[in-house]
């Protein structure tokens, strides 16, 4: 039980530094995340809220969930955990640092203002 919770932590403590690294990303997510095009998900990425979203917004998707993935695959390789553990714990705390008004998709759910 204390391997599990030290892993977890361990985990958080990588992910939220993971986060922080994208904060310049940020400024670039918060119109579309805003104007209810895009929002996070619990497994982790960034997701189309609106298909008819413009091909940029479906574009800087694909270039952040990317640098995500290798972020999540760099966490579980050091941590000796599988990446969709990773990819959970990058999921909620993103879900949980999401402005109220932003799109959030919870695991199993549909899209819901926070």
């Amino acid at each position: 039980m204390k391997t599990k919770y030290k892993t977890t932590k361990t985990l958080s403590a990588l992910l939220f530094c993971l986060l922080l690294a994208s904060v310049a990303v940020a400024g670039a997510l918060s119109q579309p995340k805003a104007d209810g095009l895009i929002g996070e998900q619990a497994n982790g990425y960034l997701g189309l809220v609106d298909q008819n979203a413009p091909a940029s917004v479906k574009s800087l998707i694909a270039n952040i969930n990317a640098k995500r993935k290798a972020g999540y695959e760099k966490i579980a390789q050091q941590q000796g955990t599988s990446l969709s553990d990773v990819e959970k714990v990058g999921g909620n705390k993103a879900i949980a640092r999401t402005v109220s008004g932003n799109y959030i998709r919870e695991a199993g759910g549909g899209w819901r203002k926070k």
